[in-house]
């Protein structure tokens, strides 16, 4: 079975995506428009600029991370708020 970034969506915490290569994050915004996300203005993920990190969120919209969640992403933070930071690497994701 292959993994969805619908199944990202539910996990408990705040679900950053990391993508090693531009390929990789064109491969992720075509999968999250195939599996119905958006970014959170309504926009379909393919019409949007990629990124090194973007934002899965709970309610199926997408988000660059801008950068405070950069920072936070490449430190030692935890917590973003009172949700867990939840790291993903895309390429290891969809092995």
């Amino acid at each position: 079975m292959s993994h969805t970034i619908k199944q990202l969506s539910q996990m408990n915490g705040r679900v950053y995506v990391y993508f090693k290569t531009a390929d990789l994050c064109q491969q992720f915004l075509n999968q999250a428009e195939q599996e119905g996300f958006a970014f959170q203005d309504g926009v379909k993920p393919t019409e949007r600029h990629i990124s090194d990190v973007i934002a899965v969120n709970k309610d199926y919209t997408i988000n660059y991370v801008g950068t405070v969640g950069h920072i936070a992403f490449g430190s030692n933070v935890q917590k973003i708020g009172n949700e867990s930071l939840i790291r993903i690497d895309y390429a290891d994701f969809i092995r």
